[in-house]
C-alpha cells in the first residue's frame, strides 16, 4: 500500500494536511513502471478537486526490472515564471554557472532555474523550502525581519545581472560548483603531505618530584623519547628532590611519525656507573597528545608516576614538569599562567589532557588476530624451485607473524611457515592504564626471514575513534573485522624502493594483504587477589571465529570507462601504454595472484571463502563453467600515445572508449560506507557554503550572514536526513559492537549538531558572522572525524598506468566513494559520475617536483556495487553511446557489459581563454622572478600564452583561440557539465626545458549554438583561481573560460573576435572589451625613503642603487643613490606617477618594486624584487571635514583606532569612534586621579560633544581602602604583612617582578572574561533551545556568573588566600610599574609601520618548502618607503590647507632623512628557556650587541651552566642614522675550547622606532620622579615633550591652569603638581600634568596615538641553522637619544640583585648530631647546634648556590633551590649500614607550626599540611617546636616512626658575626651536655646494668611469666616420664 499525503507547509504554524492518496502497490509490481493521475482524498474520504500525477518504478532485488533512481521525477518546466527560488541562493556571483544542480545544491548563480532537478523523490525532500510564488514565500517569511530581505535580494539580483565588474567567487569555485549530476570534482592539492619528514624540538623541563615513595631514595629522573634516554643529575637522600633541567630532543621524521612516538618519564632510585638503579614508577604519553594541547605546551603540570611491575600499587610519586613540541613555524608563548601560586596544588594541575580522569585505572587490552589473506610472495622463486627439487613440494614463499606495538611496547604473534593465507588465533594483551594517553596502535604483518624480518603492510588504529568517552559512550572496541593493508607494488625484489610504505610511511600504492582482527578493552579489578601484577605483554591462544562473523560474503561488480587520457608524460609517449584497474587483488595481473598451494576447487554455492582469495584470471578454467560468470576485464589494449604539445602526449580515445569490468567477493558491508558517505557529502557541502562565507568576506560582498545561514539550515536538513536513513539494516550479518556503538554516537551527534546548527541559524547577525564562522567549522572538523570509519571492508580501488608491462604512475580511490546505493545520499560522491583523476608517481618517487608534474590525466567514469543491483551501471556516462560487448559471447549472456563505447553523437566547439594577468606567483630564477608563460590544456588541445620575461606578476591580456573542440556525447549534457580546463604556469628557461611554477583547475561557462551571447552569463567575467605547486599556493591567475557551441552556420555565428590591435605583439588576440576590466585614472605616489642591509650580488658590492617602481606598465624611478656606503638614502622622497587601473580594488594589479645598480659602463644588475600584492592599504582616504576625529581622518587606511580606553579597535568600524568625538564644541575634561599604577581603564562615557562631559578615569576602591587596611592579609599565608616598602629597599627589580605580577593577573582577568564570553554565548544557545525572553536570560547569566564566582572565592579561600570573592585583589605594595609585554614591541605597535613601511627584497628561487619557510634566506636587503594612491582628480580642499608642500604630495610633515647620530642604550634584562648548547644539556651564555660596525661582547661575564641566565646589563653604542640602524642582539655559549656557538639572536629595526609616531624613543614612565629607583630617563622633561607634540602636531596648547589641570586641543586634564627631590621638600611642577596628557596621548583628536610607556618586551631568540624554531626569549628593552639634544643621564641600573646572604661560610649541605648510644626507650638527647649558612633571593624565594658541578668542571655554577631543611633520624650500627628510621622535609617559606607538647605532635600536621595555617622562618625569625618524623611503611603508607624537638634560628651575616655561635655543642656559646643515661657510655664496664635497663625495665612481667611457663613445662615433662614406671610399679605391685 502506497500513501501520499501532501500538506501546506507553514513556517510559522503547524503544516495542514490538504489531502491524501492512496494505491495498492500489485500493478507496479507486475508492470514495473506506472503513471497515472488521480484525485486526492481528504480525511472524510471525500475526494477534493486536488490532482496529483505520480509516476512510479519497482525494483526487485535482483535487479530484473527498472530501477527508480534515473532522476525522471520532478521535472520542472524550464520556464522562468515558475522559478525556484529557496533560502540557499547563493547571492554571489552576477552569473548563473549553468543551471541544474545536484540535489540540494545551493545554486550557483543570481538566477537560479532548475533544469534537471537531481535524482529521484530524495531530491524533493532536500530541497527543503521550495517556494514556487512570490506572495506565498512573503507570508511565511522569518516574522522577525521585515520584508527587507526579500527586496535586497531582488536588488542583489539585478545588481548582480548588471555589474559586469564584479567578480564572481572568487579562487576555486568554477572547478569546485559541481554543476550538474555526471561529473564530480578534480582534487586540487598534488603532492601527498604524509611521510615527508619534518623539524620538530620537543622541549621538557623537570621542575622537581614529590611525595616518591620509598626509603631514603637518591632519585635520578629519566627523560626518553623513541630511544633518546636523558638523564636528570641526582640528588642525595631526599623524596622531593629538586632540579629544575632542561632537556630538549630535536627530531627530523615525518608528522605521525613524530606523534606516535612515546614520552617516557621515569625515577630511579640510586642508580650510578656501575648499577642501573631501581625503577621507582613511570609515566607514558605520546607526543601528538601533547601536540594536540592549546599552545603544544603542558606548561607546569605534575605527571603521576605508577609501577609497570606492580599494577595494584596505585600512585608512586608525582614528577612536575614542562613538556612542549615545536613544529616548524609554531610559536609556543611561554605562559605567564594566571594559577602559579596554585601550583603545589598536585590534584588540580596533573600533567593529563583536559577530560581525562585523574585517577586511571589499569586495564587490559586485547589484540585477537584471527588470519590473514592475499599476501604477497615475499621471497625469490629460484630460492623455491631449488627447495622444490629437493623438498619435492611447492611452498608459499612467505613466512608471516603479526606484531602489534602499542604505549611504547611490543608483541608478537606465531610464525606461520609459508602460507599465504596464515590462520592465527592468538591474542597479544597489552596492560596499561586507561584512558591510555597514546592514541595510536599499530598492527603489522612481517615476513620472517633468517637475515631481517621485513614489514609486509601495517595498519594503525586509532583508538579515538573505536571509542567514546562521552557520558553515554564506550570503551575501545573493534571487530572483528577485516583491516586492508596498503603498501608497495607486489612484485618481490631484493631492495624493495619503497618499503617505507609497507611500514605506515606515506599512501600506500598497492593492495598488500587483509588481517581479520578484533579489539577490546577490559578495566581492571586491581584489588582482585588472582591478578597478574605485571604489564608485560603476553600472547595467548583463542577458539577460531565462524566464517559469517565478519558479514556475507556478497558479489560485487566493479565498471570502469576511460573516457580521456590526456597529459601524459612525455618521457614515457614512445611506448605502448595501457590501464589497468583493480580492487584487492581482483584484476591485478602481474603480480596480484598468490594461489593457495592446495588448489581446492571452487564450490558453486559459494559459501566457502575461498571464493574470495581464488582470483578469477582470465584463463581459470572453470569459467565458463556456469553462464552467469564473466570474464573480468581489468586492462584496457594497450595503445601508442599522440602528441599533444612539447611536454604532453595523449592517448587517441575519440569516438571509441575502452571499458573494464571486474568481479570481486567481499563481505558486504555496505552500510559503513553508506553512512560515512552520507555524513562525508553533508560536510562536502558544509564546506563548500563556509568557503562561499569566507570569500564573500574577503571580497566584501554583501549578505555573508544569508549565504552563513543557508548554509547552516543545509546542515541541519543533512542531520536530521542522516538520522532517518542510518538507522537501517541494523540487524545485518556481521555487525560488529563498534558498529551499533558508532551508529548510536553518530545518530546522536548528528542530532544534537542538527540542532545546534538551527539554533545558530537564528543567531546569525551581520555583526556575529565571524564568531558563528568559526563555531560552523568546528562542526566541520566534527563531521570528518565522525565519518572516518575505523573497521575496512572493501578494499580501495587502484589504477595504474602500465608500459611496457611496468607500474608507471598510480591514483587510488577509496571505495566508498564509487559505491553504489538505491538510495541517493548514500551513495559514493563519484560513483557513476565522471571523474578527473591524475595519476601520480608511487612512493618517495612522488615528493618534490616529481609529484608536481601530472603524469596522466583521465577522465574516468567508476561504478562500483552488487552484481545484483548491476544493471544501472551505465546511467551516469554522458549520452549518445552504443555498447560493443566481447566477441565471444555465448547464447543468453545479454547482460554482459561492454569492452568499449562508441559515441555516435559529437558536438564541436570553440574555446576561448581569456588569460588577463597572474599574481604572487612563485620565484622560479635565481634572480628572485620568474619568466611565466601558460598552458592551457582542454580535452586533447593546448595552446600556450607568450612568455612575459622579469616578473612574478606578468598581465598577459592575450585570448588563446581553440578551434574545432571535439567533444561527445548530447549538447545538453555537455552545457551543464563540461570537462575541466587545467592551466599550468611554467617559467622559461634560456636552457633546459621550462620549470614548472603551479596548477589550475577551471570550468568553461558554456554556450549553446541556440542561446544568445548576452547578460547575465556572457561576456564571462575574470576569475581569481588559486594556482597550487603540490600541496603549497603558488599565486592566483585572474582569467575567464568561455566554450562556444559551433552550430550549423560553422564559426560566423559566434560572437566576433577583434584583430589584433597592438602592432608591437604581432598576432596576439588581447582580451575583448567585455570582459576586460573598467578602468580609472589613478594617481600613485612613492616615498623614496632608503636602502638597507643590502648584500653583496655577485661578490661585488652595491653602490650606486636605484628604485624602479612599476604598476601596470606605467612607474617610476628614484635618484640614483650616489655612494650606498657613505648615505643610504635618497635626496628626492617624493615623486608620482599616474596610471589605469581597474575600478574594482580586488582586481588591481600588484606593484613591483625593483632595485637596480647601476655599474660602469651603462650596466645594469638587478639586486632584488617586492610585488607588494595588495594595494588596498595604501589608498588614500580623504579626511572627513565634519569630523574632527583624528581616526577617521588616519591618511592611511592603516592607522589604529585607538578609544579613549585604551582598547585597539579594528579599522573596520570608524564610526564608533567618530560618533566619540565629533565636532567638539566644548572643552571635555579628563580627571585623572593621583594613582596610575592601580588605576582601572574601563569608563567610556558616551561623549556628546556639545556638552562640557566629564571623562572619569575610575581607580579602584583599593585607594580609599588603603588607609583603613593597611594591614592586609598577605597573599601567602595568614603573616601580617609589613607597611608601605621602604624606599631605600626598593630598586628597579622590585617595579619589574611588581609588574610580571601586573601581566600575569591582566592575563588572569582575560582568560576569566573569555570564559565568560563562551559561558554566556552557551547560555544563549541553551535559552534559545528552550525559549527564554534575553531579560530572563540576563538574570540567569548573572546567577550562573555568580555561582562561577563563589565557585572561584571558595577555592581561594582554601589555599588561605584572604579573597572576597573576585572583586577585591590583595592590595599590592605601591611600587610603580613598567609595562611588560610577552611578545615583541612592534607586534604591539604594527611594526611601528605608521608612515615609514619595510619592503622586503628578495632574490634567487623560492624554497620549496613546506609554505616558503625559507623565505629569509632569499632577503637580499630592504627598501624602506611608502605608498599613498587615490583616484584622480582630488578635491582641491586638501592641497589649499595651510602649509602644504606640494612636493611632498600626501606625505605632508615628514621629517628629513639626512644622517643622524643617536646614542643607543640598550638593556638586557634575563633570557628564559635557551637551547642548551653543550653536551651536559646546559649553556653558558653571554650576550653580543651589534649595530653597523661597533660591536659590544660581554663575554668575559658569561653565566655558567644556565638556560635562564639574568643579564642585568645596559649597553651604550653610538651609531648614525640611515646608515647603522639594524641592531642584532645575541646569545652566545662561551665555550673553553673552540669557537662560541650562537644560540640565537633577535634584530630591531631602530630607524623605524626612532621615526614613529608612537614615539618609541624612550617609554614613557607611568610616574615622574627625578630621584630613586623610578626616575625619569629622558633628557626632555615631560613637558617638553608634550610642546613638542603639540607644535609637531599643529594643536593647541598645552595650556597649564590652577589647580592642577592642563588643556590640550579642546581636552582638559588633571593631576597633582607637587613634587619631593631627593631630601624630601616639595616643589611646585607642570610634569605630572604633562606626564598625564603624555599618557593619555590617543585622547588627543586628529593626532593623538598611544605613545609607547616604559615597557620591558620579550623577543625570541632565533637560530639561522634552525629557521622557524624558537630558541629561547630575551627580555630587554631600547633606549634612543639623539646627540643634537642634551645628554641623558647614566643608565638605570639594573643589575641582577645580590642574594642576602644568611652567614658566611662554605656551602655545605650535611651535618649529623652525634650518636646517643643504645637508647634504651626509644628517646635520644642531643642538644646539638647545626649551622647552616646559605644566599637567600627574597623576591624568587629561592636559595642561591653556587658550586663546581663536577671534579671536572672549570668554573662554578649557580642554582637556584628552594629553602628546604630536611631532618632525618637513623640508627647507627656498627657493622652493618645503617638503619632509616624517619624524616621530615620543611619548606622554611611554608612549614607548619611546631606542636607544643610531644602529645600534640602527629601525622596529620604532615597530612593536612594545606589547612593547616603555615609559617615562614624569613618573618618569624625565630621558631621552636615538635615535629613529626615519617616513614613509608610495606603498604606505602605513611607512618610516625618519631617525633624531634627543635628551634630554629635564622639570623643575618652581620648578626652571625656580632653574636657567632659554635657548631655541635662547641664554643663559643657552648650548650650543656645533653641528659643521658649513664648505661650509654658504660655498656662494656657494667654489662649487667645495661641488661637490667634493657630487661628489666620492658620485659620484667615477661620474663616472670616465662619462668612460671618453664616451671610448668618442666613438672609435666617429669610427669610424663615418670608416669609409666610408677604404672607398671603399682599394677605389678612391685
Amino acid at each position: 500500500m502506497l500513501e501520499i499525503q501532501i500538506y501546506n507547509y507553514s513556517k510559522v504554524f503547524s503544516n495542514r494536511l490538504v489531502g491524501t492518496f492512496c494505491m495498492v502497490l500489485q500493478k507496479v509490481a507486475e508492470e514495473g513502471h506506472l503513471e497515472l493521475t488521480d484525485t486526492l482524498i481528504d480525511d472524510n474520504n471525500t475526494s477534493i478537486k486536488t490532482n496529483v500525477t505520480i509516476e512510479i518504478r519497482y525494483q526487485s532485488m535482483d535487479g530484473a526490472v527498472g530501477v527508480w533512481s534515473d532522476g525522471e521525477f520532478l521535472d520542472v518546466p524550464d520556464d522562468r515564471d515558475g522559478m525556484f527560488t529557496f533560502e540557499t541562493d547563493s547571492l554571489l556571483s552576477g552569473q548563473s554557472h549553468g543551471s541544474g544542480t545536484s540535489p540540494g545544491r545551493s545554486l550557483q548563480g543570481s538566477i537560479p532555474t532548475f533544469r534537471k532537478a537531481g535524482k529521484g523523490v530524495f531530491s524533493a525532500m532536500k530541497l527543503g523550502k521550495i517556494k514556487i510564488s512570490k506572495d506565498d514565500h512573503k507570508k511565511g517569511d522569518e516574522p522577525a525581519i521585515l520584508d527587507m530581505e526579500d527586496l535586497d535580494r531582488k536588488a542583489m539580483r539585478l545588481a548582480g545581472s548588471l555589474d559586469p565588474d564584479t567578480i564572481s567567487l572568487a579562487s576555486v569555485t568554477a572547478v569546485t560548483t559541481n554543476v550538474s549530476n555526471k561529473r564530480s570534482k578534480p582534487d586540487i592539492k598534488m603532492e601527498p603531505s604524509s611521510g615527508r619528514p619534518v623539524d620538530y624540538q620537543i622541549s621538557i623541563t623537570v621542575v622537581e618530584a614529590r611525595q616518591l615513595i620509598g626509603l631514603n631514595m637518591d632519585p635520578v629522573v629519566c627523560v626518553e623519547i623513541g630511544d633518546d634516554k636523558k638523564y636528570t643529575s641526582m640528588k642525595e637522600s631526599t623524596n622531593c628532590p629538586y632540579y629544575n633541567e632542561y632537556f630538549v630532543f630535536d627530531f627530523h621524521v615525518p608528522p605521525h611519525v613524530m606523534f606516535d612516538k612515546i614520552i617516557k618519564l621515569s625515577v630511579i632510585h640510586s642508580k650510578n656507573l656501575l648499577r642501573s638503579g631501581t625503577l621507582v614508577g613511570t609515566f607514558k604519553m605520546d607526543v601528538g597528545t601533547v601536540y594536540s594541547q592549546p599552545e603544544h605546551q603542558f606548561y607546569h603540570k605534575w605527571a603521576i608516576l605508577s609501577d609497570p611491575d606492580d599494577i595494584t600499587a596505585g600512585c608512586k610519586g608525582y614528577i612536575k614538569c614542562d613538556i612542549a613540541v615545536v613544529g616548524k613555524g609554531d610559536n609556543i608563548k611561554t605562559p605567564h599562567k594566571a594559577n602559579e601560586t596554585d601550583e603545589d596544588d598536585i590534584e588540580g594541575n596533573l600533567l593529563l589532557p583536559e577530560g581525562i580522569p585523574a585517577e586511571r585505572q589499569w586495564a587490559r587490552f586485547y589484540v585477537k588476530i584471527y588470519r590473514a589473506e592475499g599476501l604477497p610472495k615475499m621471497n625469490t622463486s629460484i630460492m623455491a624451485n631449488v627447495k622444490k627439487a629437493f623438498i619435492g613440494e611447492n611452498r608459499d614463499l612467505v613466512d608471516p607473524y603479526v606484531q602489534v606495538q602499542f604505549a611504547g611496547q611490543k608483541g608478537k604473534t606465531s610464525v606461520q611457515k609459508s602460507s599465504y593465507e596464515p590462520i592465527w588465533n592468538e591474542q597479544i594483551v597489552f596492560t596499561e592504564l586507561f584512558p591510555p594517553l597514546c592514541k595510536r596502535m599499530k598492527v603489522q604483518i612481517r615476513d620472517s626471514d633468517k637475515v631481517n624480518d621485513v614489514a609486509i603492510g601495517t595498519h594503525f588504529v586509532d583508538l579515538r575513534k573505536i571509542s567514546n568517552d562521552g557520558d553515554k559512550g564506550f570503551l575501545p572496541t573493534m571487530g572483528p573485522a577485516w583491516a586492508n593493508m596498503y603498501g608497495s607494488t607486489r612484485q618481490y625484489t631484493l631492495m624493495d624502493e619503497h618499503q617505507d610504505l609497507n611500514e605506515g610511511l606515506g599512501e600506500g600504492v598497492s593492495f598488500r594483504a587483509r588481517l581479520l582482527l578484533s579489539i577490546a578493552v577490559e578495566i581492571l579489578d586491581t584489588t582482585a587477589p588472582e591478578i597478574i601484577s605485571s604489564t608485560e605483554v603476553q600472547v595467548e591462544g583463542v577458539s577460531n571465529i565462524s566464517e559469517s562473523a565478519t558479514g556475507k560474503i556478497d558479489e560485487f561488480f566493479l565498471f570502469g570507462s576511460f573516457l580521456e587520457a590526456t597529459m601524459i608524460d612525455r618521457k614515457i609517449g614512445d611506448k605502448t601504454i595501457s590501464f589497468e584497474i583493480t580492487i584487492g587483488n581482483y584484476g591485478n595481473q602481474i603480480d596480484g595472484v598468490s594461489k593457495p598451494s592446495s588448489a581446492k576447487k571452487k564450490k558453486k554455492d559459494g559459501e566457502n571463502e575461498e571464493e574470495e582469495s581464488e582470483l578469477i584470471q582470465n584463463s581459470s578454467e572453470d569459467e565458463a563453467d556456469e553462464e552467469s560468470d564473466l570474464v573480468s576485464v581489468s586492462c584496457t589494449p594497450p595503445m601508442k600515445p599522440v602528441i599533444t604539445d612539447r611536454n604532453y602526449f595523449h592517448l587517441p580515445y575519440f569516438e571509441k572508449k575502452p571499458c573494464v569490468y571486474i568481479k570481486s567477493w567481499w563481505q558486504d558491508q555496505r552500510r559503513r560506507l553508506y553512512n560515512s558517505n552520507m555524513m562525508d557529502k553533508i560536510a562536502d557541502k558544509l564546506e563548500e557554503g563556509l568557503n562561499d562565507v569566507q570569500e564573500i568576506i574577503k571580497t566584501e560582498k554583501a549578505f555573508p550572514e544569508r549565504r552563513l545561514r543557508g548554509v547552516l539550515e543545509e546542515l541541519s536538513v543533512g542531520c536530521s536526513r542522516f538520522v532517518t536513513l542510518a538507522n537501517k539494516d541494523v540487524n545485518q550479518a556481521g555487525r560488529t559492537k563498534l558498529d551499533r556503538e558508532r551508529l548510536k554516537s553518530c545518530m546522536r551527534e548528528m542530532d544534537s549538531m542538527g540542532q545546534q546548527a538551527k539554533q545558530i541559524r537564528t543567531q546569525v547577525k551581520k555583526n556575529t558572522v565571524k564568531d558563528k564562522l568559526k563555531l560552523v567549522q568546528n562542526f566541520l572538523q566534527k563531521l570528518r572525524f565522525l565519518a572516518d570509519e575505523p573497521q575496512h571492508s572493501i578494499p580501495d580501488v587502484f589504477v595504474w598506468m602500465m608500459s611496457n608491462n611496468k607500474r608507471i604512475a598510480y591514483a587510488r580511490i577509496p571505495s566508498k566513494d564509487i559505491l553504489y546505493s538505491i538510495v541517493d545520499e548514500e551513495t559514493g560522491k563519484d560513483c557513476g559520475k565522471v571523474k578527473a583523476v591524475f595519476l601520480k608517481l608511487p612512493g618517495k618517487k612522488g615528493f618534490g617536483p616529481a609529484g608536481w608534474t601530472v603524469q596522466a590525466k583521465l577522465e574516468l567514469y567508476l561504478w562500483l556495487g552488487l552484481n545484483k543491483q548491476r544493471k544501472d551501471f551505465l546511467n551516469g556516462l554522458p549520452n549518445g553511446f552504443e555498447e560493443i560487448k566481447a566477441a565471444k559471447t555465448g547464447p543468453g549472456l545479454q547482460s554482459v557489459p561492454p569492452v568499449s563505447l562508441v559515441y555516435n553523437m559529437k558536438q564541436v566547439f570553440q574555446l576561448r581563454a581569456h588569460m588577463y594577468q597572474a599574481r604572487s606567483l612563485f620565484a622560479a630564477d635565481s634572480s628572485g622572478l620568474s619568466d611565466p608563460f601558460a598552458r592551457v590544456f582542454f580535452s586533447t588541445h593546448s595552446q600556450v600564452t607568450e612568455v612575459l620575461s622579469e616578473t612574478l606578476c606578468p598581465t598577459w591580456d592575450q585570448l588563446l583561440v581553440f578551434d574545432d573542440v571535439e567533444l561527445f556525447g548530447e549538447a545538453s549534457e555537455l552545457r551543464d557539465d563540461p570537462p575541466i580546463i587545467v592551466v599550468e604556469i611554467y617559467d622559461q628557461d634560456t636552457v633546459g626545458k621550462a620549470e614548472f611554477i603551479g596548477r589550475t583547475f577551471a570550468k568553461p561557462t558554456i554556450k549553446m549554438c541556440d542561446e544568445h551571447y548576452g547578460p547575465p552569463r556572457f561576456p564571462p567575467q575574470l576569475e581569481y583561481y588559486q594556482v597550487y605547486r603540490g600541496n603549497c599556493t603558488a599565486g592566483e591567475l585572474l582569467a575567464a573560460f568561455e566554450l562556444l557551441q559551433i552550430g550549423q552556420g560553422g564559426r560566423a555565428d559566434l560572437p566576433p573576435l577583434e584583430g589584433p590591435t597592438d602592432s608591437e605583439r604581432g598576432p596576439i588576440l588581447p582580451v575583448p572589451l567585455g570582459i576586460r576590466p573598467v578602468l580609472s585614472r589613478y594617481r600613485i605616489e612613492v616615498l623614496f625613503w632608503g636602502l638597507r642591509d643590502l648584500k653583496r650580488i655577485n661578490l661585488a658590492q652595491v653602490d650606486r642603487p636605484r628604485v624602479d617602481i612599476e604598476c601596470a606598465g606605467r612607474g617610476v624611478q628614484s635618484v640614483l643613490i650616489q655612494n650606498y656606503k657613505k648615505n643610504p638614502n635618497f635626496s628626492i622622497l617624493v615623486k608620482w606617477f599616474e596610471v589605469d587601473l581597474p575600478e574594482n580594488e580586488l582586481l588591481h594589479p600588484p606593484l613591483n618594486i625593483r632595485v637596480v645598480d647601476c655599474r660602469a659602463f651603462g650596466r645594469y644588475i638587478l639586486v632584488g624584487s617586492h610585488a607588494v600584492t595588495s594595494l588596498r592599504r595604501f589608498i588614500y582616504s580623504t579626511p572627513d571635514k565634519s569630523s574632527n576625529n583624528w581616526a577617521t581622518a588616519a591618511k592611511l587606511m592603516n592607522g589604529y583606532m585607538v578609544l579613549a580606553n585604551g582598547g585597539s579597535q579594528p579599522r573596520s568600524s570608524p564610526s564608533l569612534s567618530s560618533r566619540t568625538f565629533s565636532r567638539p564644541a566644548g572643552d571635555i575634561i579628563v580627571n585623572m586621579d593621583s594613582d596610575p599604577s592601580v588605576r582601572k581603564m574601563d569608563t567610556v562615557v558616551k561623549l556628546d560633544a556639545t556638552s562640557d562631559a566629564v571623562v572619569k578615569v575610575d581607580m579602584t576602591e583599593e585607594e580609599s581602602d588603603k588607609e583603613k587596611k593597611k594591614k592586609k592579609k598577605k597573599k601567602k599565608g595568614g603573616v601580617d604583612e609589613d607597611d608601605e616598602p621602604d624606599e631605600r629597599v626598593l630598586d628597579w627589580w622590585s617595579k619589574y617582578f611588581a609588574s610580571i605580577e601586573t601581566l600575569k593577573e591582566t592575563l588572569r582577568a582575560q582568560e576569566a572574561a573569555q570564559a565568560e564570553a563562551e559561558e554566556r554565548e552557551d547560555l544563549e544557545i541553551a535559552a534559545e533551545a528552550a525559549d527564554i525572553k534575553p531579560d530572563d536570560l540576563l538574570l540567569k547569566g548573572s546567577k550562573t556568573n555568580q555561582k562561577s564566582k563563589e565557585k572561584k572565592s571558595s577555592k581561594d579561600k582554601k589555599k588561605g588566600l584572604a579573597a572576597d570573592g573576585s572583586e577585591k585583589r590583595p592590595v599590592k605594595a605601591k611600587v610603580d610599574e613598567l609595562l611588560v609585554y610577552n611578545k615583541e614591541l612592534e607586534s604591539e605597535y604594527g611594526n611601528f609601520e605608521d608612515w615609514l613601511h619595510t619592503f622586503n627584497l628578495y632574490r634567487g628561487k623560492a624554497g620549496d618548502d613546506d609554505e616558503h619557510a625559507l623565505d629569509d634566506d632569499r632577503i637580499v636587503g630592504r627598501f624602506k618607503g611608502s605608498l599613498c594612491m587615490y583616484k584622480l582628480p582630488l578635491s582641491e580642499e586638501i592641497t589649499r590647507e595651510a602649509g602644504f608642500d606640494p612636493n611632498m604630495g600626501m606625505f605632508q610633515s615628514i621629517p628629513h632623512n639626512d644622517p643622524i647620530n643617536v646614542l643607543v642604550r640598550v638593556y638586557v634584562v634575563r633570557a628564559t628557556d635557551l637551547h642548551p648548547a653543550d653536551i651536559n644539556g646546559k649553556a653558558d651564555p653571554y650576550v653580543v650587541i651589534k649595530l653597523g660596525k661597533s660591536e659590544v661582547k660581554d663575554k668575559e661575564n658569561y653565566i655558567s651552566k644556565q638556560l635562564n641566565p639574568v643579564f642585568g646589563k645596559s649597553f651604550d653604542i653610538e651609531a648614525t642614522f640611515p646608515m647603522e640602524s639594524m641592531l642584532t642582539v645575541s646569545v652566545y655559549d662561551w665555550d673553553l675550547v673552540g669557537t662560541d656557538d650562537l644560540i640565537g639572536e633577535t634584530k630591531i629595526d631602530l630607524e623605524n622606532r626612532f621615526y614613529s609616531k608612537y614615539r618609541a624613543t624612550c617609554g614613557i614612565s607611568s610616574n615622574y620622579s627625578v630621584h630613586g629607583y623610578n626616575v625619569w630617563r629622558d633628557p626632555m622633561k615631560p613637558g617638553q615633550i608634550l610642546t613638542k607634540l603639540c607644535k609637531e602636531g599643529k594643536i593647541d596648547g598645552p595650556h597649564y591652569g590652577p589647580g592642577g589641570k592642563v588643556k590640550v586641543a579642546n581636552r582638559i586634564f588633571t593631576g597633582p603638581t607637587d613634587i619631593e627631590d631627593e631630601n624630601g621638600l616639595k616643589k611646585q611642577t607642570e610634569e605630572h600634568l604633562a606626564l598625564t596628557v603624555l599618557n593619555h596621548w590617543e585622547e588627543i583628536p586628529r593626532v593623538g596615538c598611544k605613545l609607547v610607556p616604559e615597557h620591558v618586551e620579550t623577543r625570541p631568540l632565533l637560530n639561522p641553522d634552525k629557521p622557524g624554531i624558537e630558541q629561547g626569549r630575551i627580555e630587554m628593552w631600547v633606549d634612543m637619544f639623539p646627540m643634537d639634544m642634551p645628554a641623558p643621564g647614566p643608565a638605570i641600573d639594573i643589575s641582577p640583585r645580590k642574594p642576602k646572604r644568611w652567614l658566611k661560610g662554605q656551602q655545605e649541605d650535611k651535618q649529623d648530631t652525634d650518636v646517643h648510644y643504645h637508647s634504651l626507650t626509644g628517646e635520644g638527647n642531643f642538644n646539638w647546634r647545626f649551622v647552616y649558612p646559605f644566599d637567600y633571593l627574597m623576591a624568587e624565594e629561592k636559595i642561591v648556590i653556587s658550586k663546581k658541578e663536577s671534579m671536572f668542571s672549570w668554573d662554578e655554577t649557580e642554582y637556584k633551590i628552594p629553602p628546604r631543611l630536611t631532618m632525618q633520624v637513623w640508627d647507627a650500627d656498627h657493622f652493618s649500614a645503617d638503619d632509616f628510621l624517619g624524616a621530615i622535609e620543611l619548606d622554611l617559606n611554608r612549614f607548619p607550626r611546631g606542636a607544643k607538647t610531644a602529645k600534640q605532635c602527629s601525622l596529620d600536621m604532615i597530612r593536612n599540611e594545606q589547612e593547616l595555617p603555615t609559617i615562614s622562618i624569613f618573618k618569624q625569625k625565630r621558631v621552636k617546636g615538635w615535629w613529626p618524623f615519617v616513614a613509608r611503611d610495606e603498604n606505602d603508607e605513611m607512618e610516625l616512626t618519631g617525633k624531634v624537638e627543635a628551634e630554629l634560628h635564622l639570623v643575618t651575616a652581620e648578626e652571625a658575626e656580632k653574636s657567632p655561635v659554635g657548631l655541635g655543642r662547641n664554643e663559643p656559646d657552648p650548650l650543656e651536655k645533653p641528659n643521658r643515661p649513664d648505661t650509654t657510655f658504660l655498656w662494656f664496664l657494667s654489662p649487667l646494668k645495661a641488661i637490667r635497663y634493657l630487661v628489666c625495665n620492658r620485659y620484667k612481667w615477661l620474663i616472670i611469666k616465662i619462668v612460671l611457663a618453664l616451671l610448668l613445662l618442666i613438672m609435666l615433662g617429669l610427669f610424663l616420664y615418670s608416669m609409666p614406671g610408677y604404672l607398671v610399679k603399682k599394677l605389678l605391685g612391685a
